[in-house]
């Protein structure tokens, strides 16, 4: 094959030639018969003859122009203006030495021949070349066009646009074209780009997907706002088109404007607001020189944790977590990225007391952020004294050896679960809020020393307490779903998209808050930043989404319609699961923060030595593996009410009420657009 294409190659290079010596010489003598009125007989005889003597010199002399000009090493089907250039440089020059020649050596010739000569030669050898160029792109487009696969309508005329376009119409290997465009100025309506139509706004875009046959549709609108990115897309999911998209501004100034730049459309491009940006100079500015511990590590809120830490010079970031490939993994990264990070990963559980102490005694962190624990709510509703032992007993053990070996900041992961919570997982997170809001309180009111060490298998923990000054800080920062974690809805939406259907959805009515997974490590790590000790945060994450509208929009992005390619199924609510989430309860209070997407709940007053004897029954229960655990539980979370054994639960919450009610008021808004 090798040997076919250069045999074939040269032979282009052959006839390329041939043509280029015909040419050259054909341009002067054109230009001599054009300068008089083109009419052979009326050339002057003494012209003609210069003209012919010159011509063998003058063809080796542009043979060697050319060539050194390297005119017949270029790859003419993708010619462009650097060849042109080529070309133009290799007329000017040759053209130059014809006049000068010519007239030293057989005399001079009139000045429109050397014009007229010039002007001819340059169309000649550029012509050729140009026709050639389009001869191939052609042949490939009628090959191509036999394959393709993907019609595309792409949304934005502007510089990323065209250069989508240019290169997903001019790539052989693509089996998607171009073949149309949509632009929001009017002004480019009616208008061409690389010789696609632009057929109108965003108001012609189900007209045009009709009219051209579109199947794909394409958003280069880099800097587009949210809001403008979401009122398109919703009128592109009506088309039942598979959608893909430019991600950021910033793909343009990395210069990765590409095809491959393009993502699938997901759903977190309708959630309808800007990303949440978070000044991390102050932060980082505090974690600086300092030795952070991150339990769960491995976890999706615990990696980014690590991921947002490590770039900032830490004394010493150190992973823990149970589950070792996912902390080998981020270990991995980690190392790949910083090279010069001070990085320890230990592998151990937040139950093991021993382990805890061993790892707070050796290391001595100064910020611990507990990001560990079991997060699915039906499995956990299935192994309750699993949710106890790991949430709430993981997070006391972790918190009394921070207190006890000197750390500044301990801010506990929590969740809106545990707010009313209706499930025991809830429930545990809850628990988990309280033992770090007991610890502050007897913290500041110097009771240190009657902090029970649970298990903590030592017999001078209460010596080593009282001899010195307990200053930890504990915070808890609660917030609702992260798009993209482990147990989110959307990976198994997708999953079950890719099969074919049915996609899932518990009950038509259910809602939940999203936020992706760098906008809530973010917002964690400022919430740590204005600690005072006690504090529960909540994280402002914007309006509820319907988990029903979320699916059938996810189906309609993928190019499928709900209920006809994809069946949408309802399974009920399962054990313990709440139709709507609610971020703080009523009783908790709310204050602003200098962030207004970062709010502090009033802590609510409980007797904290009551608590600790009650959650030290708890813990031996649990570890009893006792089957009356959740009545437990209920006895010490006042606000924990379990849901039937079918999922059902009363909608006491007069919010969510008010907001449905508004909500089925409002003639111009459904109770789907209003929660999207």
């Amino acid at each position: 094959m090798k040997i076919v294409h250069s045999r074939r190659w040269h032979m282009i290079t052959f006839y390329l030639l041939l043509y280029d010596i015909i040419a050259v010489n054909a341009a002067y003598f054109f230009a001599l018969w054009i300068r008089f009125d083109c009419r052979y007989t009326m050339i002057p005889s003494v012209f003609y003859q210069n003209y012919l003597h010159f011509a063998p010199f003058y063809t080796i002399l542009c043979v060697i122009i050319f060539w050194k000009l390297k005119m017949y090493h270029s790859l003419w089907r993708y010619a462009s203006y650097r060849e042109m250039e080529q070309v133009l440089i290799a007329t000017m020059i040759s053209g130059g030495l014809h006049m000068v020649l010519m007239a030293s050596i057989f005399g001079v010739m009139p000045a429109t021949y050397y014009f007229l000569g010039i002007l001819i030669q340059f169309g000649l050898t550029m012509g050729v070349r140009v026709v050639y160029r389009f001869y191939v792109m052609t042949r490939d487009r009628i090959t191509a066009d036999q394959g393709i696969v993907g019609r595309v309508m792409l949304i934005g005329g502007g510089t990323a646009g065209r250069m989508i376009l240019r290169e997903v119409n001019s790539s052989s290997e693509s089996r998607d074209r171009v073949v149309c465009v949509i632009d929001d100025d009017p002004n480019k309506t009616g208008r061409y780009i690389e010789g696609i139509p632009i057929i109108g706004t965003r108001e012609d875009i189900l007209k045009g997907v009709e009219k051209y046959g579109v199947n794909r549709i394409y958003m280069a609108m880099p800097s587009a706002s949210a809001e403008t990115r979401r009122d398109i897309l919703n009128i592109c999911k009506e088309t039942g088109c598979e959608l893909r998209n430019l991600p950021g501004i910033y793909q343009l100034v990395n210069g990765e404007v590409s095809i491959n730049a393009m993502k699938r459309v997901s759903v977190e491009d309708l959630l309808g607001r800007p990303p949440i940006k978070v000044d991390m100079g102050d932060i980082f500015e505090q974690l600086q020189d300092q030795v952070i511990l991150v339990t769960g590590g491995g976890g999706s809120i615990g990696s980014e944790l690590c991921r947002q830490i490590a770039g900032h010079r830490p004394k010493q970031l150190i992973i823990f977590d149970v589950y070792e490939n996912n902390a080998y993994e981020i270990q991995q990264e980690l190392l790949n990225k910083y090279p010069g990070l001070n990085l320890c990963v230990l592998i151990g559980s937040v139950r093991d007391s021993r382990r805890v102490n061993q790892v707070f005694e050796k290391y001595h962190p100064d910020y611990v952020y507990h990001a560990a624990a079991h997060k699915h709510v039906p499995l956990m509703e299935d192994s309750p004294c699993e949710a106890i032992k790991n949430n709430a007993v993981g997070t006391y053990k972790t918190a009394y050896a921070a207190m006890r070996n000197g750390c500044k900041r301990f801010v506990l992961i929590s969740t809106d679960k545990a707010v009313n919570p209706t499930n025991v997982m809830g429930a545990s997170k809850r628990l988990c809020e309280m033992v770090i809001q007991a610890f502050d309180r007897m913290i500041k009111a110097g009771k240190a020393d009657q902090i029970p060490a649970l298990f903590a298998h030592t017999v001078d923990t209460k010596e080593k307490i009282e001899k010195k000054e307990i200053t930890t800080e504990f915070v808890a920062v609660r917030f609702g779903n992260v798009l993209g974690s482990n147990g989110s809805v959307i990976p198994l939406f997708k999953k079950q998209i890719e099969s074919g259907g049915p996609v899932t959805v518990t009950h038509p009515d259910i809602i939940r808050y999203f936020m992706t997974i760098p906008e809530a490590v973010s917002l964690v790590l400022q919430a740590g930043t204005y600690a005072g000790g006690g504090e529960i945060f909540v994280l402002d994450m914007g309006s509820p989404v319907k988990i029903d509208t979320l699916a059938r929009n996810l189906i309609k992005l993928s190019g499928f319609r709900p209920d006809v390619d994809i069946r949408i199924e309802y399974t009920g609510l399962r054990p313990g699961e709440k139709l709507y989430e609610e971020k703080l309860m009523e009783e908790e209070g709310l204050k602003k923060t200098d962030n207004e997407l970062i709010h502090v709940g009033s802590p609510i007053p409980f007797d904290e030595v009551s608590f600790l004897r009650q959650f030290e029954k708890l813990m031996r229960a649990s570890y009893d593996n006792s089957d009356k655990i959740k009545e437990l539980v209920q006895s010490i979370v006042v606000t924990y009410h379990p849901a039937g054994k079918h999922g059902s639960e009363k909608k006491t919450n007069k919010y969510w009420a008010e907001m449905k009610e508004v909500a089925a008021t409002e003639e111009e808004e459904s109770w789907e657009s209003r929660f999207l």
